[in-house]
C-alpha cells in the first residue's frame, strides 16, 4: 500500500537536498532505537567551509581516494552546477554483456549493464550516487551522516558502508511495521550489513512516516545529534538529490564507452526515488546516445515521477535552452509498482526465479526484479513494436533485499525438487 505524507506527495520521498543543522532534542543512547518525534523545524546550513582537496587522477582510479571530476565535454552547458569532485568507491566501469532471460519475444536482442556488481558489498545503484555526496559530506566538514528508507533498505545500507569507508558514523531512520518498532530490528538482509558496519538504526512506525514526512524526521535526527556536539549531513530517499544525480550523468559517458558500437535502441531500469532515472535521462539526452530510456515506477505513479525528475534537473542547472525537450520527452515513465512499494506479487517472483535458474543474473524483489517483469510483460504484448529493438537492461543491484522475501520464496524453490539427503555408501 503506498502511503503519503505531509510536504511532498510520495509514499517514499521529502527530504531536503544537502546537508541540514538543527536545535538540540536528546538522543536515546544505542545503535539501534526508536526515533523520538517532535515537530520543529529550522534552517539549512550549507555554508561549512571546504575541508577536502580533490586529487586529479590522471591513471586508473584509486579506491577511497578524493578526485576531481571532469565533465563530459557534451555535459559542458552544465558546467557552472557540476560538481567539483567525488570519492572513488566503486568499480567502474561495471560490465555489458548479451543476455538471454526465458520469454523474450523473437527480435528483441537484449544486453544487461550490471551495476549490481558496482562494489562496496553490492551496493549496486547506490554507489554512483554516493561518490559525488560523500565528497560534499567531507568537503564541508561533517562528522556523520543521516539517510532515511524502508527496513530493508539498499540505500540506507549502502550509505552506512560509503560512511564508514570515509571514517564516519551514520544514522538510519527506517520505517517498519507498528508491531515491530519497538523491537531490535532483526539482522535480516541489508539490516545484518548495515549494523555490521557500525550504523546507528532508528526506526519509525510507517503511519509516523507518513504523518511526519522524511524531510521533518531527517531534521528530527539532526536535531538529536546537534545536541550532542555532532555535524550531520542529511541524505534525502535514495540519495536523489540533483548532487546524487550527477553519478548517472557519468554513467551514460560509461555506456556510450563501452557499447557505443552495439547500436542500442533502447535501456529499461527501475524507478524508485529518481535519482537514478534523472541523470541517465540527461545524459542520454545531451549525450546524442539515440537510444529511449524506459524508466519502470516501483511506486508512485508516472506523473508524480515526471515532476519530480523535472525537478532534479533543475537543481542541476538544467532548463529547456540545455535540452531542447520537456522531461516527458526524455524518458518514458512507466508503472510497475504491482501490489505496492516492496510487495512482491508471486508472478514477479516467479519470473526473477526463472531469469536466475536461466542466466544465472539474480535480480532483487523491490527494484529491477519488478522493473524486468514489467518489460517483459510489455514485449510479450507488442512483439510487433519491440521487434528488431536492441535493449540494455541496467541491473541496479539490491540482492540483499531477497532475505525478505524467504517465507515467499521457500515453497517456490521446494518445487524445483533439487534438494535431498545424498546417498552415501559407508
Amino acid at each position: 500500500m503506498q502511503t503519503k505524507f505531509n510536504q511532498v506527495p510520495s509514499s517514499r520521498h521529502a527530504a531536503q537536498f544537502g546537508s541540514v543543522h538543527y536545535t538540540a532534542l536528546p538522543l536515546q543512547s544505542g545503535v539501534a532505537s526508536r526515533t523520538s518525534l517532535h515537530p520543529r523545524r529550522v534552517r539549512n546550513d550549507r555554508d561549512m567551509p571546504s575541508q577536502a582537496h580533490a586529487v586529479h587522477q590522471a591513471g586508473p582510479r584509486q579506491m577511497l581516494e578524493l578526485e576531481s571530476y571532469i565533465l563530459p565535454t557534451w555535459a559542458n552547458a552544465l558546467s557552472e552546477h557540476a560538481p567539483k569532485q567525488r570519492y572513488a568507491l566503486g568499480i567502474f566501469p561495471t560490465p555489458i554483456h548479451r543476455w538471454h532471460p526465458p520469454g523474450v519475444p523473437h527480435g528483441v536482442e537484449m544486453y544487461i549493464k550490471r551495476d549490481d556488481l558496482s562494489g562496496m558489498q553490492l551496493s549496486g545503484n547506490k554507489v554512483r550516487k554516493l561518490e559525488f555526496l560523500m565528497a560534499e559530506v567531507v568537503a564541508q566538514g561533517h562528522d556523520c551522516v543521516i539517510t532515511i528508507g524502508g527496513i530493508q533498505s539498499n540505500h540506507c545500507r549502502a550509505t552506512a558502508v560509503a560512511a564508514r569507508y570515509l571514517g564516519l558514523d551514520s544514522h538510519l531512520i527506517l520505517r517498519t511495521s507498528r508491531e515491530l518498532a519497538d523491537s531490535d530490528p532483526g539482522l535480516t538482509g541489508n539490516l545484518l550489513l548495515a549494523r555490521m558496519v557500525g550504523a546507528h538504526i532508528h526506526t519509525v512506525t510507517k503511519e509516523e512516516y507518513t504523518k511526519v514526512g522524511s524531510e521533518a524526521l531527517l531534521q528530527q535526527l539532526a536535531d538529536q545529534l546537534r545536541s550532542q556536539g555532532k555535524k550531520p549531513y542529511c541524505i534525502p530517499v535514495g540519495g536523489s538529490s540533483p548532487l546524487g544525480c550527477w553519478g548517472y550523468l557519468e554513467a551514460v559517458r560509461e555506456i556510450q564507452e563501452q557499447a557505443g558500437d552495439l547500436g542500442i535502441t533502447d535501456i529499461a531500469l527501475a524507478c524508485g526515488s529518481g535519482g537514478t532515472a534523472a541523470g541517465m535521462a540527461l545524459g542520454i539526452q545531451l549525450s546524442g546516445l539515440r537510444c529511449k530510456l524506459h524508466a519502470m515506477g516501483v511506486c508512485d505513479d508516472p506523473q508524480y515521477f515526471y515532476d519530480y525528475i523535472d525537478g532534479l534537473l533543475k537543481g542541476m542547472g538544467v532548463d529547456k535552452h540545455i535540452v531542447g525537450v520537456d522531461t516527458k520527452a526524455m524518458l518514458r515513465m512507466v508503472q510497475a509498482k504491482g501490489a505496492g512499494y516492496a510487495m512482491s506479487r508471486l508472478q514477479e517472483l516467479e519470473c526473477m526465479q526463472h531469469v536466475a535458474h536461466s542466466t544465472g543474473v539474480i535480480l532483487d524483489p523491490v527494484y529491477s526484479g519488478k522493473a524486468y517483469y514489467n518489460l517483459l510483460e510489455e514485449m510479450k504484448q507488442h512483439e510487433e513494436q519491440w521487434r528488431g529493438r536492441k535493449v540494455l537492461f541496467l541491473h541496479t543491484g539490491g540482492l540483499f533485499g531477497m532475505y525478505d522475501k524467504m517465507s515467499q520464496l521457500q515453497p517456490m524453490l521446494e518445487k524445483l525438487d533439487k534438494a535431498d539427503r545424498m546417498k552415501i555408501s559407508l
